[in-house]
């Protein structure tokens, strides 16, 4: 195995160090490249379509990674994901590698 450089954590074995951190996590429904004027032109009722179907996985972002993808269901009134797919658990941490 190879030897730990000084300085560096070893992210296996710390784990349980960083598990507590609160991390922002947002369902990415689709996408669309909007121009400046439609987004000046947007009101009440304007419908924005999104590049994904209606039967496609929405994506769960934490950072700038996707760590998992399902489907959306509602649970006592609010959204919630259904987990159908996980990325691996190298990289859920690289989507936190802001704190390293």
């Amino acid at each position: 195995m190879e030897q730990e450089k000084e300085g560096t954590v070893d992210l296996e074995t710390n784990i349980d160090l960083i598990c507590d951190i609160d991390l922002d996590a947002t369902l990415r429904f689709g996408s669309r490249e909007m121009s400046l004027n439609e987004v000046l032109e947007l009101g009440p009722g304007t419908v924005v379509e999104l590049d994904r179907h209606v039967a496609e996985p929405v994506d769960l972002v934490v950072g700038d990674r996707i760590v998992a993808r399902g489907e959306v269901v509602v649970v006592s009134g609010n959204f919630a994901l259904r987990v159908t797919e996980v990325a691996t658990p190298q990289l859920r941490l690289e989507s936190i590698r802001c704190f390293f």
